[in-house]
C-alpha cells in the first residue's frame, strides 16, 4: 500500500494539489495549522484574473477537476482613474476577471475547495503543522516575505455593483488602489509595493479618493490586511519537496493576481507526484508559467520606472483599446523587447530580494519552512562533514 502524499497548507494551491492527486487515484493528507481554511482572510474580494490566456480561467480550472461551486461574479466593466483623478470607463466582451471572496464563510473560494477536496476523499488535518518532510511532499504554506501588501476594508453597502481602480503613487506606491462592489458587499484596498510603514496614510487617502470619485458609502466596515511574496526564480523543488503557490514565490509580478498561478502550480505538483517523476513539475512550470513570470518581472521593472506620468498614459492606452482583455493578454505576453529588458529586471529583482546566506536552506534540508538554517549553517561551516 502506497503512502499518502503529504501536503502542508490548505490554501488554493495546496487544496488544488490534493484534489489533483485524488482525481489521479492517489491518497492525499493536507496539514493546515489553522482551525479552518481561509482563516488568513476576512471575506474580502479578490480577482481571479482571466486575461493571461485566450481561454477562460474557469475552463482551465475545470480541466484540473476544480468545479466552480464558489460564489463568483464576472466583471467586464471597470472604471479606471489616472493619478490626476481623470476617469476612464473600459468594457470587455469577455470577463476581465471573476470576483471571488476569500475566507472561512460559506461561498468563498477557500470553503468551496475544502468541500471539493473532502468529497474527493482527501483528509484534512486542522490545527496541525509539519516542519519537516523527510519522505517528501508538497509545500503550500503561503508567502514567507512581504514583497507587496494590501490594506483595506470589507463592508456592507447599498451601492450598485461596480469595479473601480486607481493607479497613483499617492494612493499606493508602486501599486494600485481598488474598490469592488458585488451584491451588497464591498472591498476597498490599497495595494502597495513599497513604503509599507506609511500604510495608514495611503489607506486614508484611498478612502477619501473613492468617497470623492465613486461616492463611496459603507456600513459595518472592518479593517483587513495581507501580504504577498514573489520570486523571479521560484523555488520549485528541494530534494523530495515540491513548492507551490507563494511558498515557491509564484505570483503575478505586476499586480499580484496570484490565485490562478497558485492553483496551476498545485495541479502540476500533484500530477508530478502521481507520475513518480518530480522533474516533471519544473517542465510543466516552464511550459505554462515561466514566460509569464519573466514578462511580469519586466512589466514590474518598467512600472517602477515610469511613475505617475507613465501610469496615466497606461490607463489611457487601456481605455482606447477596443478589447481591454486582449490588450492585457498582449501586455502579459513576452514581446520582442522582453528578452532585452529581462537582464535589467533580473538584476533589480536580485538586489531587492538579496538574502542572508544564513537564511537559506541547505541543499539537503527537508524543512517546509526552514527552521534549521542558522544553526545548521554554522554547524556546516564548522564541520564540513556534518549533514542533516
Amino acid at each position: 500500500m502506497t503512502q499518502p502524499i503529504k501536503i502542508v497548507g490548505a490554501g488554493p494551491a495546496g487544496l488544488t494539489a490534493a484534489i489533483s492527486v485524488a482525481r489521479l487515484g492517489g491518497d492525499a493528507v493536507v496539514y493546515e495549522r489553522r482551525s479552518d481554511v481561509g482563516a488568513r482572510f476576512h471575506g474580502d474580494f479578490q480577482g481571479l484574473e482571466n486575461w493571461t490566456t485566450d481561454g477562460d480561467v474557469l475552463d482551465e480550472l475545470g480541466s484540473f477537476g476544480i468545479e466552480s461551486t464558489f460564489d463568483y461574479t464576472p466583471f467586464r466593466d471597470c472604471v479606471l482613474f489616472t493619478p490626476d483623478g481623470k476617469e476612464f470607463e473600459i468594457h470587455s466582451p469577455q470577463p476581465l476577471w471573476y470576483l471571488v471572496r476569500r475566507g472561512a464563510a460559506p461561498g468563498t473560494l477557500d470553503q468551496s475547495l475544502k468541500q471539493q477536496a473532502l468529497a474527493a476523499g482527501v483528509e484534512i488535518k486542522f490545527g496541525e503543522s509539519i516542519h519537516n518532510l523527510p519522505e517528501g511532499g508538497i509545500v503550500a504554506r503561503g508567502p514567507s516575505r512581504a514583497d507587496a501588501i494590501a490594506v483595506g476594508y470589507t463592508f456592507e453597502t447599498d451601492m450598485a455593483d461596480g469595479a473601480y481602480a486607481a493607479v497613483s503613487s499617492d494612493l499606493a506606491p508602486g501599486g494600485y488602489s481598488y474598490l469592488m462592489i458585488s451584491n451588497g458587499l464591498g472591498t476597498l484596498a490599497s495595494c502597495m509595493f513599497s513604503d509599507f510603514h506609511n500604510e495608514k496614510v495611503y489607506l486614508e487617502r484611498t478612502v477619501e479618493f473613492f468617497r470623492d470619485k465613486a461616492a463611496l458609502k459603507w456600513r459595518n466596515e472592518a479593517r483587513f490586511g495581507g501580504f504577498g511574496n514573489m520570486e523571479l526564480e521560484p523555488k520549485l523543488r528541494q530534494g523530495q519537496l515540491l513548492f507551490v503557490g507563494e511558498a515557491s514565490g509564484l505570483q503575478d509580478f505586476l499586480f499580484g493576481f496570484g490565485m490562478r498561478y497558485a492553483m496551476i502550480s498545485g495541479h502540476h505538483a500533484g500530477v508530478a507526484y502521481m507520475s513518480n517523476d518530480l522533474d516533471q513539475y519544473s517542465v510543466l512550470y516552464k511550459q505554462r508559467l515561466q514566460s509569464l513570470t519573466k514578462s511580469g518581472a519586466v512589466n514590474r521593472f518598467m512600472y517602477n520606472l515610469v511613475g505617475n506620468r507613465g501610469y496615466g498614459k497606461l490607463v489611457k492606452r487601456i481605455a482606447k483599446s477596443d478589447d481591454p482583455r486582449n490588450w492585457a493578454h498582449r501586455y502579459y505576453r513576452s514581446r520582442w523587447w522582453t528578452s532585452l529588458m529581462f537582464p535589467l529586471a533580473h538584476v533589480t529583482s536580485r538586489i531587492q530580494h538579496r538574502k542572508d546566506p544564513a537564511e537559506s536552506c541547505l541543499d539537503e534540508c527537508d524543512c517546509t519552512r526552514c527552521q534549521c538554517n542558522r544553526v545548521s549553517t554554522r554547524a556546516k561551516t564548522a564541520d564540513k562533514s556534518v549533514s542533516i
